[in-house]
């Protein structure tokens, strides 16, 4: 059995400084020569962004409520793939997970799908990243607690963030001795560490292009500067992660298609060729999952990315997928885009099959906040003013170019607009977490769109059933 030498950054809550703190590290470690597989705990699509622009290699997640705990160590082990050092950021604070009446009821120690949970999942030791601005000789005491509340989670440093002066350090240093825990550097307060955010959070990398890489570059240096690689890579070898059977996207595939030939058994492949699907991409739609992408090509579709804002429709594109993003930000230049929707429009009357999750569903709608969109759904977009975020435990209500009427999947909502449905049959039920029932999003016999983001790796059956349904177009 082969092992990673890999580190897991961690904080006590949200806004600690983890997604700097990890950006820079991941930097670092590439300038002094490493090949640094970048993870992200849980379904956020932004921060990796940031970590790719970092590596040098593409992001990815890993999380437990949308995968499953038994996907964790074959996904981190195919995204490790000829790197020598893994850095996985986490989500929140170290045990916050999935919260559920079960789980309040049942006290667990570690939420699931928290950054404790994939680190105990990696047997991965943990860098807990401390935002020190209010705190002085107490810090001692959150250490104490943090280190002993859960034995199966190894919490082997801490760095220090946005301390304010010599003085302030001396303190903390001192508050990290009395209970034997090594600080493995010191962050001053900074304004160049800042990255922008908006209404969702940080504002992706992919929006921001040069800015992006430019703060990257200082993240990069100062963190490298300010925290002991040499202690950090020695810390991530020591507890260096066995890595099992790596996640095969080809592997996927074939056991899908062995579920998709059941439902029709005396069915042959409707088609030869490779398909072309269409990825929007671009400024508007930032989020994706990797391997979205990589079992597309593994279930025989040639993937062409386009961006929405200025590109039209790729030749001979016999499918598209419009995922998340922030479409109410440049919904006018969408809108001007009258080509790229006759396009799709075209594509839908034909039949071809289109997967809109969350901004995707905007931009599939008639309208969003008064701009034209591409009218695939009866329905209308518009920025709302309340924050909708979960996970959630959805069953498909309707037959779809993705799902059978009846499977389960668990996904994740992320959103602060709302759509109002105007016809069309339902996608997902599912309950939230107050107890309601509600249906959601739109299933027709070519379109499926939704609030809700699913991890592919989870349904590679869905992705069969697309590609199968896509034509090819002749040359």
């Amino acid at each position: 059995m082969t092992s990673i030498p890999t580190v897991v950054v961690a904080a006590p809550s949200s806004g600690s400084g983890k997604t700097t703190v990890s950006t820079g590290l991941i930097g670092a470690l590439r300038r002094a020569g490493h090949r640094v597989a970048p993870f992200k705990v849980g379904p956020d699509y932004i921060d990796p962004g940031y970590h790719a622009v970092a590596a040098g290699r593409v992001g990815r997640n890993l999380d437990p409520n949308l995968v499953g705990a038994d996907l964790i160590g074959p996904l981190f082990a195919a995204g490790s793939l000829d790197a020598d050092i893994a850095v996985v950021e986490g989500v929140m604070g170290l045990f916050d997970g999935r919260i559920t009446a079960d789980d309040v009821a049942d006290a667990d120690p570690i939420g699931t799908g928290s950054t404790a949970h994939v680190a105990a999942l990696l047997n991965a030791p943990v860098v807990l990243v401390v935002d020190a601005a209010g705190h002085s000789q107490s810090l001692a005491a959150l250490l104490h607690g943090f280190v002993g509340y859960e034995p199966s989670v190894r919490i082997a440093g801490v760095v220090l963030n946005r301390v304010g002066s010599p003085r302030h350090e001396a303190v903390l240093r001192q508050a990290c001795a009395r209970v034997g825990m090594p600080v493995l550097g010191v962050l001053r307060r900074d304004s160049r560490l800042q990255v922008p955010s908006r209404h969702l959070g940080l504002i992706p990398a992919a929006e921001r292009s040069v800015e992006a890489v430019e703060a990257v570059d200082a993240m990069s240096e100062m963190v490298g500067a300010a925290l002991d690689l040499d202690a950090i890579v020695a810390l991530a070898e020591s507890g260096g992660v066995t890595l099992s059977a790596p996640w095969s996207a080809a592997d996927a595939i074939a056991d899908a298609e062995e579920g998709v030939r059941s439902e029709r058994p005396h069915s042959a492949r409707p088609h030869s060729g490779r398909p072309v699907v269409a990825i929007a991409a671009g400024a508007a739609f930032t989020f994706g999952y990797a391997e979205h992408a990589e079992l597309l090509r593994a279930a025989g579709a040639e993937v062409v990315e386009f961006d929405p804002l200025v590109d039209r429709l790729p030749e001979r594109a016999a499918g598209l997928v419009v995922g998340g993003g922030f479409p109410e930000e440049h919904a006018d230049k969408l809108a001007a885009n009258h080509e790229l929707r006759e396009d799709i429009a075209t594509l839908n009357r034909a039949g071809g099959p289109i997967h809109g999750e969350c901004a995707g569903l905007l931009y599939l709608t008639r309208e969003l906040d008064g701009h034209h969109m591409t009218g695939v759904i009866d329905a209308v977009g518009r920025f709302g003013s309340s924050l909708t975020l979960g996970y959630r435990d959805a069953v498909a209500v309707t037959d779809s170019v993705l799902y059978r009427a009846g499977e389960r999947v668990t996904g994740h909502e992320f959103h602060r607009s709302v759509v109002e449905l105007d016809a069309g049959a339902p996608a997902w039920a599912w309950r939230d977490h107050h107890g309601a029932s509600g249906v959601h999003g739109v299933a027709t016999s070519n379109v499926h769109a939704s609030y809700l983001h699913v991890h592919p790796a989870a349904v590679p059956t869905s992705i069969a059933r697309f590609v199968r349904a896509c034509k090819p177009k002749e040359t």
